[in-house]
C-alpha cells in the first residue's frame, strides 16, 4: 500500500488520509473510506502489541468502545504487528468489540504524520531524537499499574514483567534498533475530517508512553456527536 506521508501529526481540520490495512479481528481488508460518509472514528495508531504501554492503550480504547458506540463513534485500533501474529495474540487475549487491524510497514503513521524517533546517547531533538539522559528524567504515572512513578524504560520494563509477551520473529522484522515509532490517537468525523488528536509528538515529550485520559476523549466525542 502506498500513501503520501506529512511532516508532522495530523491536527484538527486536516483531512485524514485513506489507508487500506489487512484486518486482524475478521478476514479482508479495512480501509478509513468504509467510515466516511458513515461515521465519526477514533482510530488508534500504536507501536506494535510488543509495546506493554501500546497493548494497554489498546485495551484501553476496547473498555471505551461501548460509550463511544452509544454516540455513533466506531474504533480501529491499528497495531504494526504483523497480522498472523496479532491474530494469534487476540486468540488469547480476545477483544470482541474492537475492529483491530495490521500495518507493519508503518503506513498508517506516516500518512498521519507520526515520527519515528531515534534514541541517542545524550542528543534530544524533540519529536525526531530523544537522549537516553533525558528518557532517565522523565517519569510515568500509572497509579492502576506502577507502584511509584518511573522513568519510561524501567516502567516498560515493569509492566513486562507484569504481562510478558513472548517475542517471535514477526515481532523482530518490525522492530527498527534504536527507534520507536511515535503513536497517537485521532477523532475523525463523518467526512474523515480530524476534531481531536492526543500523539506522544506533542508538548515536548511529555506525552511519552501515555494514553489521553477516558474523560478527555469521551469530551471529545460528544462534541463529535454533535456535529
Amino acid at each position: 500500500m502506498s500513501t503520501n506521508s506529512v511532516d508532522r501529526p495530523l491536527q484538527p481540520g486536516d483531512r485524514a488520509p485513506n489507508v487500506v490495512l489487512d484486518a486482524i479481528s475478521r478476514e479482508g481488508k479495512i480501509a478509513l473510506d468504509d467510515f466516511r460518509g458513515r461515521s465519526p472514528l477514533l482510530i488508534g495508531l500504536f507501536r506494535g502489541l510488543h509495546c506493554p504501554f501500546c497493548r494497554r492503550h489498546v485495551s484501553a480504547m476496547a473498555q471505551l468502545n461501548s460509550a463511544l458506540k452509544e454516540k455513533g463513534i466506531e474504533c480501529l485500533a491499528v497495531v504494526k504487528t504483523p497480522v498472523e501474529r496479532a491474530r494469534l495474540y487476540f486468540r488469547y487475549h480476545p477483544l470482541p468489540n474492537l475492529i483491530s487491524a495490521s500495518d507493519p510497514e508503518g503506513a498508517s503513521h506516516r500518512a498521519f504524520g507520526l515520527p519515528i524517533l531515534e534514541l541517542t546517547e545524550n542528543e534530544t531533538e524533540w519529536p525526531h531524537k530523544l537522549g537516553m539522559d533525558a528518557v532517565m528524567t522523565m517519569r510515568i504515572d500509572l497509579p492502576r499499574e506502577l507502584p511509584v512513578p518511573m522513568n519510561p524504560a524501567a516502567a516498560g520494563d515493569f509492566l513486562e514483567k507484569k504481562d510478558p509477551y513472548e517475542m517471535t520473529a514477526a515481532d523482530q522484522q518490525i522492530i527498527i534498533a534504536g527507534h520507536m515509532p511515535l503513536i497517537g490517537e485521532f477523532l475523525l468525523d463523518r467526512e474523515g475530517t480530524v476534531r481531536w488528536s492526543f500523539t506522544e509528538a506533542e508538548d515536548g515529550g511529555q506525552n511519552l508512553c501515555r494514553a489521553p485520559s477516558p474523560e478527555e476523549l469521551m469530551s471529545a466525542a460528544s462534541q463529535v456527536a454533535l456535529q
